[in-house]
Parts: C-alpha cells; sequence; structure tokens
C-alpha cells in the first residue's frame, strides 16, 4: 500500500465512525452520503445522490438559515450548531452540525461538506435528568386535549391552586410537571408527594417536619416536603388518601401560607404552590364526611380533568410513535414501525392503565425487537391471549367478571405485586386498594 485512501476506502471510514456525513458540489447536489446519513434521513445513498440537499433534509433552516451556506459564504466552519429536520418517516431529529468548505488542493471551492450527530438519545437522556416537560412531551389532537392544553396555557403562569383529576396512567404527573415548568416558579424546586405511600401516622411529619423531641426517635428538627418545595411546587399525588386530621393543617397551609412543625409552637411561613390529583370522587367523599368539604373547594380552585385513553383513541398512534422514538433512542434499537398485526392489537386495546400502560407496552416491544419493526409476539403476552385486566370502575354487573380477571393476572405473575402493577400500568397502590376492593 502506497499510504493513500482512495474515495471507496474515505466511504468504509466514515461508515465505521457511526457519523453522519455528506457533500454537496456548488450547485448543492449531494455527491457523497454516509451510512449515519442514510439511517438518519431515512434515504438510502442512491436515492440521495444528485438530489439537492434540501430535497432531502427536511428543515426550515434550508431556507432561512443553512449552516453549509453559512460556511461556504463565509470561507469559516460552523461548528456543533444544533437544528432540526424532518426525515423521510416524517419524524423531527434533532442533529448537532459542523459544516465547512470542501475545497481542492489549489484552494478552489468545490462543494461543502457537513458531518451531523443524532441527538435523540441525548436529549432523552437530559430530559430524565432535568424532568423537564413540555406540551411537545404531551401529545394529543383529540379535541378534549387541546382544550386541556389551552387552558393549562393560561393557568399556569399563575398562582392558582390546581386540582388534577383523572383514572390512574392518564399523565396527572406529568401535567404537574408540565404547569410547574411553565410557571413563574419553573426555577424553584419541584416536589411530588404520593400521599398513598406515606402511612397516615408520618404522613404530617412528612409534610410539615417536626421538631427535636416531638416524639420518641425525634433526636434532632427535621424540615418536611412544604420546606423543601419553598420557593417553587409542591403536588400532592392520591390527595384523597390524605387522613382527615392531617386536612385541617393542609387548610390552614392553603388559607394563610402558614403550618406548625410537629412538636413546635410557632407557625412557620411557607411559599408554595400547591397542586393536587386523585383518581377519587372527592365530592362524594366529602358528603360522606371523609374528606374535609372546605378543603376540598380549596383546592379545586381551578380544575383540571384528563380524560382515559379509551376517550381519546385518535391519539393512541401519535403515542404509539412518540414512545416508539423515545424508547428507540434509549435503548439504542432501530425499531421504527409496528408490523400491521402489532398495530391492530394496540389499536383495539382497551387501557385500564391507560397512558403509562400503552408506555410501558411500547417499551416492552422495543427491548424485544430484533430490527426496525415490531411485531405482535414482541408485544407484552396478556395483548395476545388470555383474559383482559380490569377496566377500573365498571358497572355493578361486572363485579364478578372483574374479580375474576384480576385474580388471574395476579396468578399469572405470582401475586409478585410490583410485577402485577406494572403488567396493569397502574401504581402498587391503586392494584392493593383493587384487591381490598374485591377481598383478594
Amino acid at each position: 500500500m502506497n499510504g493513500q485512501v482512495d474515495s471507496t476506502g474515505l466511504k468504509r471510514i466514515l461508515d465505521c465512525v457511526g457519523l453522519g456525513v455528506f457533500a454537496v458540489d456548488t450547485d448543492w447536489r449531494i455527491i457523497f452520503f454516509s451510512r449515519e446519513a442514510e439511517r438518519i434521513t431515512g434515504f438510502t445513498a442512491q436515492e440521495a445522490m444528485g438530489r439537492l440537499c434540501r430535497d432531502v433534509f427536511g428543515s426550515d433552516r434550508c431556507v432561512k438559515k443553512c449552516h453549509l451556506q453559512q460556511a461556504m459564504r463565509s470561507g469559516r466552519n460552523v461548528v456543533k450548531a444544533r437544528v432540526e429536520i424532518v426525515n423521510r418517516n416524517n419524524r423531527r431529529v434533532p442533529l448537532e452540525v459542523t459544516a465547512a468548505v470542501l475545497r481542492d488542493e489549489q484552494g478552489t471551492v468545490l462543494g461543502g461538506v457537513e458531518s451531523f450527530v443524532d441527538l435523540t438519545a441525548r436529549q432523552a437522556l437530559e430530559k430524565c435528568v432535568r424532568q423537564s416537560y413540555r406540551f411537545s412531551d404531551m401529545v394529543g389532537r383529540d379535541p378534549a386535549m387541546q382544550r386541556l392544553f389551552r387552558t393549562v396555557e393560561v393557568v399556569a403562569p399563575t398562582e392558582a391552586t390546581v386540582l388534577l383529576q383523572g383514572d390512574t396512567g392518564t399523565g396527572k404527573d406529568l401535567l404537574a410537571r408540565v404547569i410547574h415548568n411553565l410557571s413563574p416558579r419553573s426555577s424553584g424546586p419541584y416536589v411530588k408527594v404520593n400521599c398513598a405511600a406515606i402511612p397516615a401516622s408520618l404522613l404530617e411529619s412528612q409534610l410539615f417536619g417536626y421538631r427535636k423531641g416531638a416524639f420518641t426517635d425525634a433526636r434532632e428538627d427535621r424540615p418536611g416536603l412544604f420546606a423543601e418545595a419553598q420557593g417553587g411546587s409542591i403536588f400532592l399525588d392520591e390527595v384523597g388518601d390524605i387522613p382527615l386530621e392531617s386536612q385541617a393543617k393542609l387548610l390552614q397551609v392553603l388559607d394563610e401560607q402558614q403550618y406548625i412543625p410537629l412538636g413546635a409552637t410557632s407557625p412557620e411561613s411557607v411559599d408554595v404552590r400547591l397542586m393536587a390529583a386523585t383518581n377519587r370522587d372527592l365530592a362524594a367523599m366529602a358528603d360522606r364526611g371523609v374528606f374535609r368539604p372546605d378543603l376540598f373547594y380549596r383546592l379545586r380552585v381551578v380544575e383540571l380533568a384528563l380524560p382515559p385513553l379509551s376517550e381519546r383513541r385518535c391519539d393512541i398512534p401519535l403515542l404509539i410513535d412518540h414512545f416508539l422514538n423515545e424508547f428507540s433512542a434509549l435503548q439504542g434499537k432501530t425499531a421504527q414501525e409496528l408490523s400491521p398485526r402489532a398495530l391492530k392489537v394496540l389499536l383495539d386495546y382497551h387501557y385500564p392503565g391507560n397512558v403509562r400502560e400503552l408506555r410501558h407496552i411500547i417499551e416492552h416491544g422495543v427491548i424485544l425487537s430484533t430490527g426496525e419493526t415490531i411485531h405482535a409476539a414482541d408485544l407484552p403476552h396478556y395483548l395476545l391471549s388470555g383474559p383482559r385486566p380490569a377496566v377500573p370502575g365498571g358497572d355493578a354487573s361486572d363485579e364478578t367478571d372483574e374479580r375474576t380477571r384480576l385474580r388471574q393476572h395476579l396468578d399469572r405473575h405470582g401475586w409478585r405485586m410490583n410485577e402485577a402493577a406494572q403488567a396493569l400500568g397502574i401504581d402498587r397502590t391503586t392494584l392493593w386498594r383493587r384487591r381490598r376492593k374485591h377481598g383478594l
């Protein structure tokens, strides 16, 4: 070998480094297209060669602000600029691009070259770290969801207390995060409290803190979760599970922006925005005397209802595509679509666990997939055969069938609560409540 690399060898090298690369001539027609460029755009090199780059990279910047054009006009490289393209499958792909002028040995401009990296996985991981959710993460074209989004845009910038109503798995936690992120408190803390997961005897001390000596094991002062949320937002999930004796203190916080820690003699001021969520009928609970009516009315200054997935079926294909993108990136898989049979199974299913269950189903499918297509066999087995999970809140005439289905589902998972709850797409505490309801 003479130490030189021909064009075929150069392509093999670039195909190995996992970097998207394309080059254009002075007429903006593509003269080189790497394997990673094929994967990201959905176009093969054969299809891309000779085409105008704007016909391959569906980006607004092709018209408004082309980085490659900027580099060729200025003679200076553009390094690590962030853009977004629309690939052949009509999916938006975030990229980090570097653009440079392509010259021959005499310095004559031959065209331009651009390298790019797919940021989908990185952005998904950053989102997990930041826990930063915006409307772009709440997928929905259903009219009820569109009305909800418009209402949130108006409510979020205010200090209003918000009560989120909806079945388990409809996205109440996600919506609470969106409201926090769109509010003036977005730079402050966001504290989530699952009221059903904290024993009633400990809830008050967890929420409001305690002073040294307040009880036997109180060896030092301990601030509560309201103090932790100071300057930000606190989200009380499963607020209907708060015992009556703690509800009076919560009402005091809402009315006076003050509370008294356990064992303290003077109140402490608090500056938080409170949001609460429940899948229970608080109005009926207030009528029965198990929830304070004054607290109920104080919580529902603004009430937002999230519809179950069964009432927004037109959003199922959008959600499938959304989760498919997310988990393919996080798992490093190439899954891009569902087979016709797999799609039919998901479109026909009734989703008792709502959006959370669909998310788990797609994650399962991506993990088991071995190529670009998720097949029906890659989906959880309960979707394909056997009894379906019980639909929450069914009619009284269906109670026996619901109990039987729940028992069969628990049997399939060896009565392992965490595993059974995850397969149903519901919280462990919700599964406990259903067991109590049916005496299981």
